[in-house]
């Protein structure tokens, strides 16, 4: 079996991240109610909008400042969002010792690939330019065609294709458009499916 392309999830795999961490700091960076950005970023659907792509990084941090009656600079949205993500050495680890190209996929808005370099300062050069969000499609996990667009900007084929998600219902949609595909949480369960499929 031969795999050119190793296609990664961020959140769950490469990162551990906690919602209500970023928040959190979030309310305490800006002097407003922890309530208040829940309800801003979620319950107002202005983050789904942001991974959709319906709204770029500017026009979401300034509605996300609009809605909590104060400035959200793109810093402050990094710094909390490296709070709240925390990197999964072991991952990480076994990620420095492949030979074969690597990209990421995930169900995200622009301005992750902004943040990606600071929250995987020593992974990011091998991905630098190889970041695919969900916005960037407007489509999201599990959506096989998001798969098939990102590999055609890679011009990689889905059958020499590894994707890894914390998230079945996401192997299955890379499953669905010809990807070799697996769940992975951990270092050890990342160990487990490179040496199945041959990967070094």
């Amino acid at each position: 079996m031969r795999i050119d392309l190793l296609l990664l999830d961020v959140d769950g795999v490469l990162l551990h991240y906690q919602r209500a961490q970023r928040v959190l700091h979030l309310a305490q960076t800006l002097g407003v109610p922890t309530a208040h950005v829940q309800a801003a970023l979620y319950d107002s659907g202005l983050e789904a909008a942001h991974d959709s792509g319906t709204l770029d990084g500017a026009r979401y941090l300034a509605q996300l400042g609009e809605r909590l009656g104060t400035t959200v600079t793109l810093h402050t949205w990094i710094a909390a969002r490296h709070a709240a993500s925390h990197p999964q050495h072991a991952v990480l680890q076994r990620l420095h010792a492949l030979q074969v190209p690597m990209a990421v996929l995930t169900n995200n808005g622009a301005l992750m690939t902004q943040a990606l370099p600071t929250l995987l300062p020593e992974l990011f050069p091998m991905l630098h330019g190889r970041v695919f969000c969900s916005a960037d499609f407007g489509l999201r996990k599990p959506a096989p065609e998001v798969f098939l667009r990102t590999l055609a900007a890679l011009e990689v084929a889905p059958a020499h294709t590894l994707f890894v998600d914390d998230l079945f219902v996401n192997v299955r949609g890379a499953r669905a458009a010809g990807l070799h595909a697996e769940t992975v949480q951990d270092g050890r369960g990342l160990g487990k499916v490179l040496k199945r499929y041959g990967v070094r």
